[in-house]
């Protein structure tokens, strides 16, 4: 190889490498830990929007022709998600998919059995992708007062509610939930 040529390409290498250091720079070491995979929750696929809308339209449908009567409130708070810390948005967070999975996991209704398989594996990610979160930001984190007692009420609900009226209250707040799980996924940007 001619000199000239070789000077070139060692100029060229180490223009790249510089290049790739300061584009390493740029970001920093912890920003993958940090989103752990929740950035894709922040918006979500017009697809999976309409697939959960699709689901709460067949569920309300089928609420009205039933002689279903809850006064349940389980998904009712005075606080809003982003009122609280990191970790605890986490943990509500992983509470509302444990009762929204548990619930569409075991929907059985004729017009439900195909509109709740595509939000259910949204929400079954969503709930591996926080537990795998959770381990990482926050593994001893105490929840605060204020969520250790919508906590204690929801278990109650759990306890004391018909199925039906759970199943009610989970899939008419499924957007609430999608919500709360946006927040988690903008951490301290959340408002």
């Amino acid at each position: 190889m001619h000199p000239g040529k070789m000077q070139r390409a060692g100029c060229q290498a180490q223009l790249l490498l510089l290049l790739l250091a300061s584009l390493v720079g740029a970001f920093p070491h912890d920003t993958l830990r940090k989103s752990c995979g929740l950035s894709k929750y922040r918006f979500l696929l017009p697809s999976e929007l309409k697939a959960v809308q699709n689901l709460k339209e067949q569920f309300e449908k089928t609420m009205l022709s039933s002689d279903r009567k809850c006064n349940t409130r389980v998904f009712h708070r005075k606080w809003s998600t982003a009122k609280l810390s990191v970790p605890d948005r986490m943990i509500l967070v992983e509470a509302e998919l444990d009762l929204v999975t548990a619930v569409l996991g075991r929907l059985e209704a004729p017009g439900l059995a195909e509109a709740h398989l595509q939000p259910l594996a949204l929400l079954t990610q969503a709930q591996e992708d926080l537990r795998g979160c959770m381990s990482i930001e926050a593994p001893t984190h105490q929840p605060s007062g204020k969520l250790r007692h919508w906590l204690h009420k929801l278990e109650m609900a759990k306890q004391m509610e018909t199925a039906g009226c759970l199943e009610a209250s989970a899939i008419l707040h499924l957007f609430q939930v999608l919500n709360d799980l946006k927040c988690v996924a903008l951490g301290e940007h959340c408002a």
